[in-house]
């Protein structure tokens, strides 16, 4: 799923994260997709996921 750079997203780091630089990740809803990045490097670049794959990976990582 390709998303243009100049595309605006707003991205949103867990409330479980602190501020100790430790390993965060960052993500960003789109219609259609949800966009992936790690907080220390955003430039870097980002993995996107399909709703239903992001929700998918949700429920199997809350134990639901």
């Amino acid at each position: 799923m390709n998303i243009p750079e100049s595309a605006h997203l707003t991205w949103f780091k867990s409330s479980y994260s602190g501020n100790e630089g430790g390993a965060c990740l960052e993500v960003a809803a789109a219609p259609g997709a949800v966009h992936v990045r790690d907080s220390k490097d955003p430039a870097r670049g980002r993995l996107s996921f399909r709703r239903r794959e992001w929700d998918a990976f949700v429920r199997f990582a809350s134990g639901r």
